[in-house]
């Protein structure tokens, strides 16, 4: 049998809380033709003349809240789920970041320069998105295309409402689910409603009416907010979360155009008017705490509904190396050897 490794692929991070890093962080993001999907002109006009100008020192200031001694949290978690599946896996376990370093390349690189033959690809999204899952994916076939690389590879699927995830994830929020609480608010990253519609391959369904979602149909195979409604279904059926007691939002839109709703930074300050006066906030769009979950809710957003009423209020982490979520990588892997043996 051939040589065989695994990648594991997460979004990235600036090299530092010093603008210039986050300016270059920030154009290689945002000049992602799956991040702002834009004509090129457009898109370079956007990027260079209205966004790098001012916002890499805003997001300076918040990734220095939430920077660590080692670094950035998201590649610090990285790195450590990387050391945790590599201990209970017999194969290399390499890591890379679509953004940022460690590179696509110089992953792809070190596979090259090692001989593998065969590849499994783990992009750390549960849920299907153009400006996440897909283009991590092309980013990464694309380098070994460029670099000459010939090898058998398989990707794994996004895994939304995957029963061992599921777990994993209630197993991971139950000590806050235990705290006394009068409602669970599951924010989402937001992407902009003309994703949904370019990644409904009959540009027909996604959107049309407001129950969409629950309508079977073959475009949820790409339908992210079709696959963040199934991952609320399967974690409150878990975990026994009584329905009116929890709810879902959309967070960190970027621009004018319209994003998917609720926006989380309304309904934070629209809940304390509810009487929901002690709110947990999880975010399972994310598998490692960074900027969106450090920053944007547990500071931001727990400032905005204290503001607005709320007495008590506190982000559920993410995953981040919780033993479940390792387990979770590490049958994945075994499954995948076992069926490239057959």
């Amino acid at each position: 049998m051939g040589k065989k490794a695994v990648l594991l692929l997460n979004l990235g991070s600036p090299a530092s809380t010093e603008t210039a890093d986050v300016r270059d962080y920030l154009k290689e993001f945002l000049l992602d033709e799956r991040v702002i999907d834009s004509p090129a002109p457009v898109r370079n006009f956007v990027v260079r003349g209205l966004i790098l100008p001012r916002r890499p020192a805003q997001s300076a200031e918040a990734y220095a809240k939430v920077w660590t001694p080692e670094g950035s949290p998201l590649i610090v978690t990285s790195q450590q789920l990387q050391e945790g599946v590599q201990a209970a896996s017999d194969i290399p376990v390499l890591l890379a970041m679509r953004y940022g370093e460690p590179s696509i390349a110089t992953a792809v690189a070190e596979i090259k320069q090692k001989g593998i033959e065969e590849l499994f690809i783990v992009p750390l999204y549960p849920h299907y998105a153009m400006s996440s899952y897909e283009t991590v994916v092309v980013k990464v076939t694309d380098e070994l295309a460029q670099q000459g690389v010939k090898l058998r590879y398989a990707m794994m699927q996004p895994f939304y409402r995957d029963d061992d995830y599921i777990e994993a994830m209630v197993e991971n929020a139950q000590p806050w689910l235990d705290k006394p609480h009068d409602h669970v608010l599951f924010s989402f990253h937001g992407i902009p409603e003309r994703h949904l519609r370019k990644s409904d391959p009959s540009h027909a369904h996604c959107l049309s009416r407001p129950d969409c979602c629950d309508i079977a149909h073959p475009c949820q195979a790409t339908c992210y907010r079709h696959q963040c409604l199934e991952t609320v279904k399967a974690f409150t059926a878990k975990a026994g979360l009584e329905e009116g007691r929890y709810g879902v939002s959309f967070q960190s839109r970027l621009g004018r155009d319209p994003w998917l709703k609720p926006y989380t930074d309304f309904v934070l300050k629209e809940l304390p008017e509810r009487g929901i006066k002690r709110l947990l906030v999880i975010c399972p769009a994310f598998v490692s705490d960074c900027l969106e979950t450090l920053e944007e809710i547990a500071m931001t957003g727990k400032k905005d509904f204290l503001e607005a009423g709320g007495e008590w209020f506190e982000q559920i982490p993410c995953m981040n190396t919780h033993p479940a979520w390792v387990r979770v990588l590490v049958s994945r892997i075994q499954a995948w050897q076992a069926s490239s043996k057959a």
